[in-house]
């Protein structure tokens, strides 16, 4: 899914940029240009190890082609406004029907190898991700109701997208970040999709990583490190207003820590620069610490809602368990497992009170997209043993769990990824109410990247019966994800057997076209209301709470957002303009 504002600005040709040079506006940052200091290098940490360094294999937040990339392609958003603007294009036209966008390529911009970046570089990105084989999570973005999104080259500056209807999320599709076409193409014509999959692993040179954004890769050390360099190309076309290039910074650092206690642990200590706590008694160690003197950092709470969603996924593809598949399928019994969901425990115990409960796809910081209308199925284990029952589950065996009349039990193993001590807690919870109506759940915490496979994995029978994951990457302009909801995207995680199983599932997809293709918004938000109420009615996913947004980082950083801006849609500060004080 994209991350995107409203259609207001979707139209609107604001610039901030020269012909050759983006420069990044000063009201994005509390810090004049004057204060900016060069050199340092900013610390994080993520809580898994990485897939892989290849861009169209990827498929998790914060992976590192998303990084270097600084994920963005020929227009961005300005976070001041929610207005797209020029970006890698210098400008662009709208043809009369709104099917065509036709973008003018910024001059002089350099691959990290000192390679020209033009149009060459998007039509080739273009068709790797939509060669079916290659397996893309961004192969769905570039269809429309089973369409394909066309781009053509008009020459070495000009790029022309062609949409088979019209689109709320026209911008949203120009924005995917380009990789350089003479790394990729080669390998792509020869080899097709099996040799670019065989292309960046981790075991990759850092040196043979090309990389369009601030970003390259110094080095890799698994399981304990990624080093990032800043790319001097990158600072040739992006400027602050004062005309200095960016980033400030040198480099990047990502600690990789076995979980969120250890990050906390890390950044109490100074050794990393930001982290979001997502409980109250990791907001009130940093407080204390702060108070007491041993850290000097600044912390929001309760910045905003949450710009991401926590949930609970059943496998409806389990054709060597044709009893857990049948199951799995029964809405009455997803139903049933949201009645065991204790929300409100989630929130006071898990989140410490600064949470949010959440009943449908939309993220709880997309306030004007949340139907409030739509149907919620609330902590409820009287209704939950009811409904069990209806599907015949009325005795329990010698241990206590619910059994059918031929004594098969409602048990499954549910899934979630390692050092994700809130996802632990939270399934813990799911485990303790479904053993107090006679269902048998068995937790296990694994690896994040064996997780996503048992995810991303198709067929007739997949090999997981639940988990516990998240998704972030929505936007404003058409809420609900390209690769999600319709029934081939590849994280229609519920069901990727490659067709509708549900007569609800088709009338989704249907919705999510019929939606993605108005322009006006009114319109638009009112079938994105019809679509959670079916979603609801189909309950694919059982939502579950997340935590609000309270961003903290180490004051030794520099070039934070103004506190207007900071937001769980727009973060804490741009990496470009960030610099290290002191």
């Amino acid at each position: 899914m994209r991350k995107a504002v409203l259609l207001v600005g979707i139209l609107a040709l604001a610039g901030v940029a020269s012909a050759q040079t983006f420069v990044w506006p000063q009201k994005w940052t509390v810090a004049k240009p004057s204060e900016a200091k060069r050199g340092g290098t900013l610390r994080g940490y993520t809580i898994s190890d990485y897939r892989t360094f290849n861009p169209f294999l990827t498929a998790e937040a914060d992976s590192v082609p998303e990084i270097i990339s600084g994920d963005y392609g020929l227009v961005r958003r300005d976070p001041t406004t929610g207005d797209w603007i020029p970006y890698m294009a210098e400008s662009w036209t709208i043809s009369p029907n709104k099917l065509e966008i036709t973008f003018k390529i910024r001059k002089g911009m350099k691959w990290s190898d000192g390679r020209p970046i033009t149009a060459d570089d998007w039509i080739m990105t273009w068709r790797i991700h939509t060669d079916k084989a290659v397996g893309s999570n961004d192969y769905d973005n570039f269809f429309i109701d089973g369409k394909p999104i066309v781009l053509r080259k008009l020459d070495d500056y000009t790029i022309r997208f062609i949409y088979p209807k019209t689109d709320a999320e026209a911008f949203a599709i120009a924005s995917f970040a380009p990789w350089p076409a003479h790394v990729f193409g080669p390998v792509y014509q020869k080899e097709g999709a099996e040799g670019i999959k065989k292309m960046w692993t981790l075991n990759e040179d850092p040196a043979k990583i090309v990389s369009a954004g601030p970003w390259v890769v110094e080095s890799y050390r698994p399981g304990e490190r990624v080093v990032l360099k800043r790319n001097p190309y990158f600072g040739e076309w992006n400027k602050d207003e004062a005309g200095n290039p960016l980033p400030y910074l040198d480099r990047y650092e990502i600690r990789i820590v076995k979980d969120v206690n250890a990050a906390l642990a890390e950044f109490l200590a100074g050794n990393i620069d930001i982290f979001n706590p997502s409980t109250v008694d990791h907001i009130s160690q940093i407080r204390q610490a702060v108070q007491q003197g041993r850290l000097d950092a600044t912390i929001k709470v309760n910045a905003s809602p949450v710009a991401s969603s926590q949930f609970m996924v059943f496998n409806w593809n389990k054709a060597s368990d044709p009893f857990k598949q049948s199951l799995f399928r029964s809405d009455k019994f997803r139903r049933a497992m949201s009645h065991l969901v204790n929300r409100q425990a989630v929130i006071d115990i898990v989140y410490g009170g600064l949470g949010t409960p959440m009943y449908s796809s939309v993220y709880p910081v997309l306030t004007q997209w949340i139907n409030p209308k739509v149907p919620k199925y609330e902590y409820d284990p009287k209704q939950a043993a009811k409904l069990l029952a209806e599907l015949g589950f009325t005795k329990k065996d010698r241990e206590g769990y619910l059994v059918d009349s031929k004594g098969r039990r409602i048990e499954f193993n549910l899934a979630t990824n390692a050092g994700n001590t809130q996802r632990e807690q939270i399934a813990k919870l799911i485990v303790d109410e479904a053993k107090k109506v006679g269902v048998k759940v068995n937790f296990q915490a694994i690896d994040f990247n064996t997780l996503v496979g048992q995810l991303l994995s198709s067929g007739p029978d997949r090999p997981f019966d639940a988990i516990i994951i998240g998704l972030t990457g929505g936007g404003l302009d058409w809420p609900f994800g390209s690769n999600v909801v319709p029934c081939k995207g590849n994280l229609h995680m519920w069901n990727k057997s490659g067709q509708c199983l549900d007569p609800r599932e088709t009338l989704m997809e249907k919705l999510y076209y019929q939606g993605r293709t108005e322009l006006d918004f009114k319109k638009r938000v009112e079938i994105g209301y019809r679509m959670q109420e079916v979603e609801a009615e189909l309950l694919p996913v059982i939502y579950i709470a997340g935590p609000n947004y309270h961003p903290a980082w180490n004051n030794r950083l520099g070039g934070e957002h103004p506190d207007a801006i900071i937001s769980s849609i727009w973060g804490s500060r741009e990496v470009e303009l960030t610099f290290i004080k002191k």
